[in-house]
């Protein structure tokens, strides 16, 4: 009998797929470049120039789906795919190139080879920034091979291209490739795909961030041997193992079968020394509340109000507001948290004019932004949030203020939303106040955690903004991604003194940011002491899972080891030493 064989590889995500290999071939060619004295350097100037800012906007497109359908962290890696695109040393290179005599095509791909270069020589996640540049590049290379072909397809560049891909893909099969970009990941249907698998790429790369965030199987960084997987034949992937199993055994396939870690647990769970642990599902509209409570989510931890706001020419009324608060809280069972509008800076409204800033970031943006609003956009939400607060199934509600930095504007937040109750009451309109609560996202509000817990009911740690301002490192940036590590000392010190200075403060303390979701972390979470953690809804079964097999007070002593180590790397060691 022939042993079965394993390759080994970086698991992505903690699920088991079984399917059929499809080989995905997604690398564009080129043929050699023509001579010189035949190219329109002018011509092929403007060229390039009106493909890129066509890719800019399809990226801007991309970002907004993407925050739809998979979260607004997911979404922002395409702003950071759009600073490549207009990096000077890019677009210089590019046009210096065709100066050169190049056309286009091929000053694109010889201009961003050079910076894939220097990448790939990097350690860590600087040199996931490979991939990003490879996908900006392929984009350019698409849409101006269809504009040499005059097809007329103006989206090829980037999504219908991806799509069209994604689409050509059997249902049910095991996605083989060398690598994959963002945005052909971002494609993928996860009810289709069984299972991925590259050659290439590490679990920080950002197409490992989506495929983590679609909750698909996947392994990554195989090495060339994943090439001797034939076409059609059976393969399981095995993300939590972080192996690729070709032709597996009946045993394997069994397991894989029963393995099915998506599986819904529709119950509340516990820690096996009897600490309960809620599993929130983070959502961004009706598809996505459906699928949390399809996934036994025992509520809604971050419910992100943007999708009302975006793609319209004004903004949603209260009764609209008012039906989609209330729907949300009849669909899922369990506590439904409404973050109220973060938008600005970064993510402006498309109906308003709030002008440009030079560090969006540390801008206008979030409870600053409601709170400087003359427009009445603030107050029409916390009506209609009162309102549904007072429905049936109202006492589940629960109103969450983003960016908080200070007392004083939470005071002023809850200030006008007790006027608004008032106003409503005087009108003879139900409404009711809900639980209160804000997002801990800076370090300002982290220091400032046992006065905020002393006048609200929970905290919620955005650990995404959380990591990005207490590392001073900006998420867009690729020249600092390797700070934007939620395991660095200084960011779980952050949350611990959180949840510390929340429970001082009879608050209870959860967490929504993307760290919430990796069943890999979730014995330290539960360690520090967290009572909630909210994920994609894909992701909910096996965090429930994870908890289920922890011991609570195992868990506080591993964290204690933790919160003492000095650097990354120390963490990461002992965390894995002692979670074996």
């Amino acid at each position: 009998m022939t042993e079965q064989r394993e390759l080994a590889g970086t698991g992505v995500t903690p699920f088991v797929g079984l399917g059929t290999a499809y080989w995905l071939e997604t690398s564009v060619e080129l043929g050699p470049p023509p001579d010189p004295d035949d190219v329109d350097a002018d011509a092929e100037r403007d060229r390039f120039e009106r493909t890129r800012d066509a890719v800019r906007e399809a990226l801007e497109r991309e970002r907004d789906a993407t925050a739809d359908r998979v979260g607004d962290e997911e979404g922002d890696i395409f702003d950071a795919h759009a600073a490549f695109l207009m990096d000077p040393q890019i677009t210089d290179g590019v046009t210096a190139a065709v100066g050169d005599g190049l056309p286009a095509t091929h000053a694109v791909r010889e201009t961003f080879d050079e910076h894939v270069e220097q990448f790939e020589g990097l350690e860590g996640p600087m040199a996931d920034r490979a991939d990003d540049l490879r996908d900006v590049r392929d984009r350019l290379l698409r849409r101006l091979l269809a504009d040499e072909a005059d097809t007329g397809d103006a989206a090829t560049g980037g999504t219908a291209a991806a799509e069209e891909l994604a689409s050509s893909i059997p249902e049910g099969a095991v996605v083989l490739a060398d690598r994959l970009t963002p945005s052909e990941t971002a494609a993928f249907d996860p009810d289709r795909i069984a299972g991925i698998a590259t050659s290439t790429g590490s679990e920080t790369s950002h197409a490992a961030i989506i495929t983590r965030a679609l909750g698909i199987p996947a392994v990554v960084g195989v090495g060339d041997v994943l090439r001797t997987v034939s076409d059609g034949a059976p393969v399981v992937v095995d993300g939590d193992r972080g192996v690729v199993v070709p032709d597996p055994d009946d045993e394997t396939r069994a397991r894989a079968a029963a393995d099915r870690s998506v599986d819904p647990i529709p119950e509340p769970v516990s820690t096996s020394d009897g600490r309960s642990i809620e599993v929130a599902a983070n959502v961004a509209g009706r598809e996505d509340v459906e699928r949390a409570a399809a996934m036994g989510a025992d509520g809604i931890g971050l419910f992100r109000t943007e999708f009302l706001f975006f793609d319209r020419d004004e903004p949603p009324g209260e009764d609209e507001q008012f039906r989609t608060y209330r729907d949300a809280l009849e669909t899922v069972s369990g506590r439904v948290i409404v973050r109220t509008l973060d938008v600005g800076g970064d993510k402006p409204l498309p109906y308003r004019q709030d002008g440009t800033e030079r560090n969006p970031f540390l801008g206008s943006r979030g409870i600053r932004l409601s709170l400087a609003d003359q427009s009445d956009l603030f107050e029409t939400q916390l009506r209609a949030l009162l309102r549904a607060a007072a429905t049936p199934s109202g006492d589940d509600l629960a109103v969450m203020f983003p960016m908080i930095a200070t007392v004083e504007e939470l005071d002023a937040a809850r200030e006008r939303l007790h006027a608004i109750a008032a106003d409503l009451t005087a009108a003879g309109v139900d409404n009711a106040v809900p639980e209160l609560g804000v997002m801990i996202e800076t370090p300002a509000a982290a220091f400032v955690a046992d006065e905020l817990a002393a006048r609200l009911d929970f905290l919620s740690l955005g650990t995404n903004d959380l990591t990005q301002y207490v590392m001073a490192a900006d998420r867009e940036n690729e020249r600092v991604a390797d700070l934007q590590d939620p395991l660095s000392p200084p960011v779980l010190r952050a949350i611990a003194r959180t949840v510390r200075a929340g429970h001082e403060g009879d608050a209870w303390v959860g967490m929504c940011g993307e760290l919430a979701g990796d069943p890999a972390v979730t014995e330290l979470l539960v360690g520090l002491g967290l009572d909630e953690l909210s994920a994609s809804p894909i992701a909910v079964p096996a965090v429930k899972r994870r908890v289920r097999d922890l011991d609570a007070s195992a868990a506080a002593a591993l964290a204690d080891r933790v919160l003492d180590a000095a650097t990354r790397d120390e963490v990461r060691a002992r965390y894995a030493d002692d979670s074996r």
